[in-house]
């Protein structure tokens, strides 16, 4: 269990989240939910420890209680793929790998398989369009399969079959155990995503956020 307990951080003047609490269980995939601005970014920045809280706490739980011991165990998406761009697809992936201990023949195949990397893996990343970026970054970032996925908007630039594919991938990451937590303006992908979880018993909160604070949903969840 990880927790979010009254948090609220700010910068300077503004508040970015206001006495947020929220809980996100392994075999699981939660969804924030709120418009621009509204704290989504800062509360996954919290739970990946880019940032601290101003006041409140967050309990990682058996994931440690230090930067480093979350960090190992993390996969994460931003806005930014953060690819090398000087390096091939294939180099990015097999040098993740390889930071993270895994064999690197049985992971990129993994990983070209789940995303359907074909040859433009074997381009410089300065060469992919959006989509293709993004598809390598996500494979980067499950390759050790950590325990806390973390995805900003983990949609942008992928055509529907891709979309498809990044559901399957995610519910086999909440199977084996993973706790997943993303944003996402995509209303369709999102549903599609509950209904698949829910199909195989996965679980998962949604957390809707406004102007920093936690909100009740509208309409509910049922």
């Amino acid at each position: 269990m990880i927790t979010l307990h009254n948090v609220t951080k700010t910068y300077g003047p503004v508040r970015a989240l206001v006495g947020v609490t929220c809980s996100f269980r392994e075999r699981s995939i939660s969804v924030l939910r709120g418009p621009n601005g509204s704290g989504k970014s800062t509360l996954l920045s919290l739970l990946g420890t880019l940032a601290r809280p101003t006041s409140g706490r967050v309990d990682h739980g058996d994931l440690g209680s230090d930067r480093a011991s979350v960090r190992s165990t993390l996969g994460w998406v931003g806005h930014d793929s953060l690819c090398y761009p000087d390096l091939t697809g294939r180099e990015n992936i097999v040098l993740a790998a390889t930071l993270q201990g895994c064999p690197v023949d049985t992971a990129f195949a993994l990983a070209a398989r789940r995303f359907d990397l074909g040859a433009f893996a074997d381009r410089p990343v300065r060469t992919f369009s959006r989509g293709q970026r993004q598809r390598i970054a996500l494979a980067r970032a499950l390759i050790h399969a950590p325990r806390l996925i973390l995805l900003d908007e983990p949609t942008t630039g992928l055509d529907a079959t891709a979309i498809d594919r990044l559901r399957g991938v995610l519910i086999e990451e909440a199977a084996r155990g993973a706790t997943i937590v993303m944003s996402t303006h995509d209303d369709t992908f999102a549903g599609a995503l509950s209904v698949a979880a829910r199909r195989e018993d996965i679980g998962g909160e949604v957390v809707a956020l406004d102007r920093g604070r936690r909100v009740a949903l509208d309409p509910p969840v049922a």
